[in-house]
């Protein structure tokens, strides 16, 4: 589904390699949790799986497309959502998911009985006709992650999405989640909260400095999920030296 091989970035003027050599492969029907301190290197990683910005080494392919020899193929198959919910303020949340959808060229059936899905399963049948500047912070979100679902993606990559939102909102995104992996596609994440990636993940990496340190995969080593904290914060007081 993902694959990523010795993954290099380093902005420039920096001492310190942000994303140092990272390889990972993700499976089919799996939650994977993306964990590291802030500056760890998560939102990198994902800005240049996601296309968003080149890196300097490595491979990375979606769905057997190269993101940086077939970017189309491959972003086809992902979906994003970033930690930013980035939208047009203007349109009402059924004209940005439609906008969205047709750069993804969904069908227009198919789309709109997505929509009526998602507005359902999100609690935004009240909202999805009124301009999103009016929206709420969780309701920006969820329609985000409906515009990044529309296409039904085989990968879904979400950076930091529980941050801000409300019990329920947080709620209404695990679940779905869940439904989305259960259906063999992929989810990938990061996240600070340890409690959230020990109670919905399949599998973890943690990165620090750059480096992935480990993946735990909590099916095979079921002990290493209730002693998440732990290696959690041993691995993040790690130092590394500028290169």
């Amino acid at each position: 589904m993902l694959i990523i091989k010795d993954l290099v970035k380093k902005y420039p003027n920096n001492n310190f390699t942000s994303v140092d050599k990272i390889s990972l492969t993700l499976k089919e029907g799996e939650i994977f949790g993306f964990l590291g301190k802030n500056g760890a290197g998560k939102s990198t990683t994902i800005k240049c799986l996601t296309g968003i910005i080149p890196y300097d080494s490595g491979n990375i392919s979606i769905c057997g497309h190269d993101i940086s020899r077939d970017s189309i193929k491959a972003k086809m198959n992902m979906g994003y959502v970033p930690d930013n919910h980035m939208v047009i303020e203007r349109l009402t949340g059924r004209e940005y998911v439609n906008y969205v959808a047709d750069l993804y060229k969904v069908d227009k059936m198919q789309r709109v009985e997505r929509i009526r899905y998602f507005t359902s399963i999100f609690n935004l049948e009240a909202a999805v006709d009124k301009q999103i500047k009016s929206y709420s912070h969780g309701m920006k979100q969820k329609i985000c992650i409906m515009a990044a679902l529309i296409h039904e993606p085989k990968l879904w990559v979400l950076d930091e999405p529980m941050m801000g939102l409300d019990p329920q909102s947080t709620q209404d995104i695990i679940n779905y989640m869940s439904e989305h992996a259960s259906k063999g596609n992929t989810v990938f994440f990061s996240s600070h909260n340890l409690d959230l990636v020990k109670k919905l993940c399949d599998r973890v990496g943690i990165i620090n400095a750059g480096r992935l340190e480990k993946i735990i995969d909590f099916k095979e080593h079921p002990v290493e999920r209730d002693n998440l904290e732990e290696i959690f914060f041993g691995i993040s007081k790690l130092l590394r030296k500028p290169v």
